[in-house]
């Protein structure tokens, strides 16, 4: 076992500062560019994880988004965030609140809805988007389709990079500690 001694941490002149968790002795940093993208996560979705932390249940993430793309309808078990960087988005249920290009949506916890992208959207809409819990989606008749947490994505992602040879895939893993695939 490699324990490493707490240091109490100090500003750059030597000042004492509070020790409010562990010492962090680095940045983690993933760049959009050198992950590659997993197409078709689902059908016309395409993703580059960010960070998936399973002890928080948080995944971040950038999605591509194909116009007519749409997903089943969910709810959330904790809150999401999405900005959308450019195209366009909109909930069945909120047809009136479209997403657009620098738009930025917060969800508490228990949200229902059925995500797509209009079929006339002339060109695929990218977003970031920060989920926190499961997304529970149903089928048209309500019963039950999936799942999805930070743990199921983190599988998939996996068992898809391995089987189209695409290499590790550089993410954030959860509770600070390292980066995956470096």
């Amino acid at each position: 076992m490699n324990a490493r001694m707490l240091a109490q941490p100090t500003t750059a002149t030597g000042a004492p500062l509070p020790l409010p968790a562990l010492p962090q002795d680095k940045l983690l940093t993933v760049n959009i560019e050198q992950i590659p993208l997993i197409r078709d996560v689902f059908p016309g979705i395409h993703i580059k994880p960010l960070r998936l932390d399973l002890e928080r249940g948080e995944w971040v993430f950038m999605a591509i988004l194909e116009p007519g793309c749409s997903l089943p309808i969910h709810y959330h078990t904790g809150t999401a965030q999405v900005w959308t960087i450019q195209g366009c988005w909109a909930y069945r249920e909120y047809p009136e609140q479209r997403q657009t290009a620098g738009s930025y949506l917060y969800e508490p916890g228990g949200s229902v809805h059925t995500f797509y992208t209009p079929e006339d959207n002339t060109e695929d809409t990218i977003t970031i988007a920060w989920i926190e819990g499961a997304q529970v989606s149903f089928n048209d008749d309500g019963t039950f389709h999936s799942l999805n947490d930070a743990v199921s994505i983190r599988y998939a992602i996996e068992a898809l990079a391995a089987a189209r040879d695409i290499g590790p895939v550089p993410y954030i893993r959860g509770n600070g500690a390292d980066v995956a695939g470096s």
